[in-house]
């Protein structure tokens, strides 16, 4: 039986030897390749074309810059970037799933890794071994365990009442400030420098399981998570804002719900405009009607994006995010913005 528990944990030891290493943006400038990339066709002009709506948006002292988060990129090495573009103020607000902010980033805060590993790996080999797989990315489902459990145990700790997940968010980056083993995660550093960061299917997630279980042990006196209250909250951010421009990684709820902020605004009686700019990299496909969540063109009939600068990006956003991002970190615009401290508003 020993020899047994040693084959196997010698061999998850092997499975999870070779860490993700998040790339740097600030380490290499990618304005050649992007402004080179403009002269070509295919994705390559509309990453440029990304690039410069993007630089257009740091530009404009009028604009609010949301982030919007889906899929896995923070687990394949984007994880710095997105922090990053809140460091040097290149985003005003974030939207995203509870996974990449709780599974992903939370779950490196507190010192775990991501792993690389092969989509060609026997699943049932892995999940003999407590190993979860993300395509060719490996996670330690222990470790994913334990984070559940720390959010569980942050929530014991406040005050029963709900929560819109920005406050609980906000929450847990006051735990990293004394608490985190890695520091300058993006919640850390979206809690320094008062960006919000809202996930409106919050539940599905480490906070989803980490929050059952806080329930569990406290069925009379405990948080629950208020999503009415914080669409409120983001439509009031964008009612706030003279203007607003998109940059979305992926689809599905993040990118619907800022996106319905518009509407929501108008059935309030508030005008305001169209968000002005907008880009989403993603693969997803238009013919089911879906795109994750529509075409950025056919969210102009909804009244939601302006499809003056619009450029959607039809790549795999690991390959295309770091030249937008080093491009505009490179170019600088971001030096001449005043922070918007959206968090101070509420």
């Amino acid at each position: 039986m020993s020899d047994n528990k040693n084959k196997s944990s010698n061999r998850k030891s092997d499975l999870l030897s070779k860490e993700v290493e998040h790339i740097d943006i600030t380490s290499f400038d990618a304005r050649k390749i992007v402004s080179s990339m403009e002269k070509m066709s295919f994705v390559s002009r509309e990453t440029a074309n990304a690039a410069n709506i993007y630089n257009e948006m740091i530009k404009d002292k009028d604009c609010t810059i949301f982030l919007t988060l889906a899929g896995s990129t923070s687990a394949a090495g984007c994880m710095h970037i997105y922090r990053d573009l809140v460091k040097y103020n290149m985003v005003d607000a974030i939207v995203a799933t509870g996974a990449s902010i709780i599974d992903m980033d939370f779950f490196e805060s507190l010192g775990f890794k991501h792993y690389q590993g092969s989509q060609y790996q026997d699943d049932t080999e892995l999940r003999n071994n407590y190993v979860d797989r993300i395509y060719d990315t490996y996670i330690d489902e222990e470790e994913l365990q334990m984070c559940d459990k720390t959010i569980g145990e942050i929530a014991d700790q406040l005050e029963p009442k709900s929560y819109t997940s920005r406050e609980f968010i906000k929450e847990v980056g006051k735990y990293l400030k004394t608490n985190a083993k890695k520091k300058d995660s993006l919640i850390e550093v979206a809690y320094d420098n008062n960006v919000p960061i809202f996930c409106p299917a919050f539940t599905d997630s480490s906070a989803g399981f980490g929050l059952v279980m806080h329930q569990e042990r406290n069925p009379k006196n405990h948080i629950t998570i208020d999503s009415i209250r914080e669409f409120r909250e983001l439509t009031e951010i964008k009612i706030k804002s003279k203007g607003s421009g998109l940059f979305m990684i992926g689809g599905g709820v993040p990118k619907n719900f800022i996106q319905d902020t518009v509407i929501c605004a108008e059935l309030l009686g508030k005008d305001v405009d169209m968000h002005k700019y907008a880009i989403q990299i993603t693969v997803a496909d238009s013919r089911d009607g879906a795109c994750s969540s529509s075409t950025l063109k056919e969210a102009s009939s909804w009244g939601k994006v302006d499809i003056t600068k619009e450029q959607m990006v039809f790549a795999e956003a690991t390959s295309v995010l770091p030249l937008i991002a080093s491009d505009a970190y490179h170019k600088g615009e971001w030096k001449n913005r005043e922070r918007k401290n959206f968090s101070k508003i509420f």
